[in-house]
Order: structure tokens, then sequence, then C-alpha cells
């Protein structure tokens, strides 16, 4: 899918989002639209593998299968109606694994993100547990694997797109077939017309597209499970598989290369969140001058200053948070913003480097001057 093939609806922000690539279609957030609690639909982070596949509301079916002992195959209809009493809807973070990869030195391979691969959606669905309950599992069962309906080759095997979650995980009450986002039926892009959502985790839990969960009874080894999204550390060492979102924070105002008044207070704002079920619990910000010295009237202040935080929307989403800053004196600042969450994992100065540049959460910058 292009660009420009996006469909832009009724109501349709004038944000577009930032083309990566173009086949397959991949695109990160802008920036602007990373200052709303929620991300407008059309403005999200768009990330695709293989193309989208050719999925219509009325042809869908999920097949539910493997160690069961009653497989189940729903149509839409069915799926709705199996979930109406149990229906949930909550805001989420969607981080790509890659995201910030760029920032990375050097630069590992893979898709260039910025800072852009990440947005907080409004997701409505059925719990994945009641599908599952219906179906019935055997009780050596450890996994669940989910299988979007889009394929392709990777490393020249032809491959569709499945990943795994451990059955606790799986059956949790917030793991949704989510059939709508920000309070619309799902865009193509984004996995219409039901994809797995799996607050905390990084995005490539989020199968789109989905049409089948196996359920197994030996831990899965596919590729995009064992070979892709995986971390490894410069030596080549498997260093574990992409699981939980970190820490991160990001910077939406001021822009920059903004100029602002010297003696002028400026309100810094950004966002920031965590994975596996954390909360933000502070984020600290600090000007730097040019000399990597702080913005006082000649006297250094290297300090690190509370933000004060806004409650976040619900235990997926993420924590808005500001700081008054009135610089003293001209030059060119860096401003610089650290989360840390409610475990006391607090973002580093630099993200380790591993060969996929996946997890990347530095502490957050962005440059200005002061005229």
């Amino acid at each position: 899918m292009t660009a420009s093939a996006i469909p832009r609806g009724p109501g349709a922000t004038a944000w577009a989002p930032e083309t990566v690539t173009t086949e397959p279609y991949n695109a990160q957030t802008p920036m602007a639209a990373l200052a709303d609690p929620v991300t407008p639909a059309d403005a999200l982070f768009v990330r695709d593998h293989f193309g989208v596949p050719s999925t219509e509301t009325a042809g869908w079916r999920l097949r539910v299968d493997g160690a069961v002992t009653a497989p189940l195959s729903l149509d839409y209809e069915d799926l709705i109606a199996l979930g109406r009493p149990g229906r949930r809807e909550f805001d989420v973070v969607l981080e790509c694994a890659g995201n910030g990869r760029a920032l990375m030195n050097p630069r590992p391979p893979g898709l260039p993100w910025g800072r852009g691969a990440v947005g907080c959606a409004r997701f409505a669905g059925v719990p994945f547990h009641l599908v599952a309950d219906r179906a019935g599992l055997d009780p050596a069962t450890v996994e669940f694997v989910f299988a979007g309906a889009d394929s392709g080759s990777v490393h020249g095997r032809r491959t569709a797109f499945e990943r795994a979650l451990p059955l606790a995980e799986a059956l949790h009450p917030d793991t949704l077939l989510a059939t709508h986002m920000n309070g619309e039926p799902l865009p193509p892009e984004h996995g219409a017309p039901v994809r797995l959502v799996v607050p905390g985790r990084y995005a490539v839990a989020d199968v789109k597209w989905l049409t089948g969960a196996r359920a197994v009874t030996e831990p899965f080894t596919g590729v995009f499970q064992t070979e892709e999204y995986v971390y490894i550390a410069s030596d080549g060492t498997p260093d574990g598989p992409v699981v939980a979102i970190r820490v991160k924070s990001l910077i939406t105002a001021p822009e920059p290369d903004e100029d602002l008044r010297r003696g002028t207070q400026t309100v810094v704002r950004g966002r920031a969140w965590s994975g596996a079920g954390r909360s933000v619990g502070r984020v600290e910000v600090r000007a730097e001058d040019e000399d990597g010295t702080g913005p006082g009237e000649g006297v250094p202040d290297a300090e690190w200053h509370d933000a004060e935080l806004e409650p976040p929307t619900g235990p997926y989403a993420w924590t808005g948070w500001s700081y008054r800053w009135t610089p003293r004196r001209p030059g060119r600042y860096r401003l610089l913003a650290r989360a840390t969450d409610s475990h006391g994992a607090t973002q580093p100065d630099r993200a380790p480097w591993n060969a996929q540049g996946y997890g990347c959460n530095p502490v957050a910058t962005v440059e200005v001057v002061v005229v």
C-alpha cells in the first residue's frame, strides 16, 4: 500500500505518516501528532513486512486449533457475538521494536526509524481468552501461535507472519482480538478486520490481519520468533527475544531548532511510557549549553529537574509531562528528558548497541536556540 492509498475518512487529520519505505509501505508518526494523548489513526506509524493482504470483513475467519479439545472457525459476526458481554476498550502504546534504530552508532541494518515508530491508540475488541476457553485447552499447552494473513520471503524461505505468546500472556484478560481503533473499525494498514493487541509488549506481538491461533505444547521456533526480533549483542551472541517495551520518553515541544526568547518561560512537553505492566513514576529534564554545562548566568547547572506528570488515560497509555524552563542567556541548547518507571528502570544516556537495533531507549533530546 502506498501513502496515497491510505484511506482518509471524515475527521482525518492534517498529518500524514512520514514515509520510510514505499514497497512495502512503512511510515512513522509525525512529531506533531505525538503531542496528543491518543494518536490520530491516520497519523499513526505503519509497520508492514510483506504488503497489506486482501482481507475483507465478510470473508474473514479465525481458525483456533492445535492442542485444543474443540477446534473453532469463527467469522466476524461470531466473534462479535461471542465477545459482546466482555468487550474491552483501552488506550495502548504501540512501539515498533526498531524505533530509534537510526540514532544508534553505528546504525544497525533494518528500517531507519527515527523517533516516530510509536503512538498511543484506543483499541476495542474481544479478549482472546473467551475464544480459547470455548476451544478448550490441552493441559500441556505452553503457548499460542498467532498467524496473520500476510506472508513473504525471509532468509530465502517463504513464511507467514507468526508470533507466539506464553499461555499466561495469551489468556490475560487484556490481550485483545481488536476490531476497532479510536472508535472506528480497524483501517487496512493497521490490521483490518481483526488484529491482536498485547499491551506492554513491542508491537511485533500485535499480529495484524489475524487468521489463526494455534495452541502448542512446545515453544514455537518460527522465523519471527527465534531469528528475527531477537536481541543480538555486538559479538554475535543471542541475548533473548524482543518482548517488553523498555522505559522511554520523547520531547514533543519545543521543536528542533526552534527559536526561544531569553528570559521568557518555555514549557517543555513530552510523553513517557514503559511496558510489562509498569507505569511511569518520574520524568526529569535538564538543559545543556554548547559546552555541556547548564543555562545559569555563568554558573553550570547540570542537575536534572523533575517534570510535572499528567495522569495517563489508562494502565497501558503513555504519560504526558511538562517542565517550565526560563533560559537566561542566548546560545544553542540541548534539552534532555529521561523517564523512570515504577520498577526503577531509567532511560540510559546511551542505549546498549545490538545487531538489529532493537529496544533503543536513550535519553530524549532536542536542540533549540535562545535569542
